[in-house]
């Protein structure tokens, strides 16, 4: 009778297979998230004519007839980013930043969706036919795009600040140092002149960072640094 009711104890204190599985699952996705946008936004940029990435930003990918490319990546990749932060969420259980964390995940997937929804305005000669001159007078999609791709990445951000501080009070100090050096190419001002490649380097930065976290929560399956 005693062993029976130990072993129900320690049965029922132990995570469910069916759980661990399903957020093995949802990292696997958030770690996806960042191939498949690099791999969808360089195929267009060296297929689509009259696109250079030293004058349009990526998400000028999401304009024209193709558009609805990119803003299917977009949404995949925000998909991908809301997975992930699912799994932070079942994974970190304590510590700093245990709440902020998740949140902040989950805002930079929601804006990437949102950016996606909202395509930004045709411009600089892209696509081909368009004026080769900035847009007069942004739509409001377009603002409402450069609202949501902003906010995403101060989240993001935002989130590779708190397991910056997170991995220093463990004394990790190789993840400390690279989730510091992501949040501070994300959080530098943009430059007017080198934005559409500024943008690209966050991107690439930005997501290097989610598939690196993502697949290091995988592969511990414990709790976070």
């Amino acid at each position: 009778m005693t062993t029976t009711a130990t072993t129900t104890t320690v049965t029922a204190g132990a995570p469910a297979p069916s759980a661990a599985r399903s957020t093995r699952r949802l990292l696997v996705a958030g770690a996806l998230a960042g191939p498949v946008f690099a791999a969808s936004a360089v195929l267009q940029i060296v297929t689509r004519d009259g696109f250079d990435i030293t004058r349009h930003p990526i998400s000028q990918l999401a304009t024209g007839s193709l558009g609805w490319i990119q803003i299917t990546t977009f949404v995949l990749a925000g998909l991908g980013g809301l997975s992930l932060a699912i799994g932070i969420g079942r994974t970190a259980r304590d510590g700093f930043g245990r709440r902020a964390l998740p949140i902040c995940v989950g805002v930079f997937g929601i804006g990437l969706i949102a950016a996606g929804v909202f395509p930004m305005d045709a411009e600089k000669g892209f696509p081909v036919g368009t004026p080769d001159r900035p847009v007069a007078e942004m739509s409001w999609h377009g603002v409402a795009h450069s609202v949501s791709a902003a906010v995403a990445f101060t989240a993001l951000a935002v989130a590779a600040v708190v397991v910056t501080v997170r991995c220093v009070r463990r004394r990790s100090v190789v993840p400390a140092v690279l989730s510091g050096a992501a949040a501070l190419v994300l959080l530098l001002p943009m430059s007017p002149e080198r934005m559409s490649i500024q943008i690209a380097v966050n991107g690439l930065v930005g997501f290097t960072w989610t598939t690196a976290f993502a697949l290091s929560l995988r592969r511990t399956r414990s709790e976070l640094p």
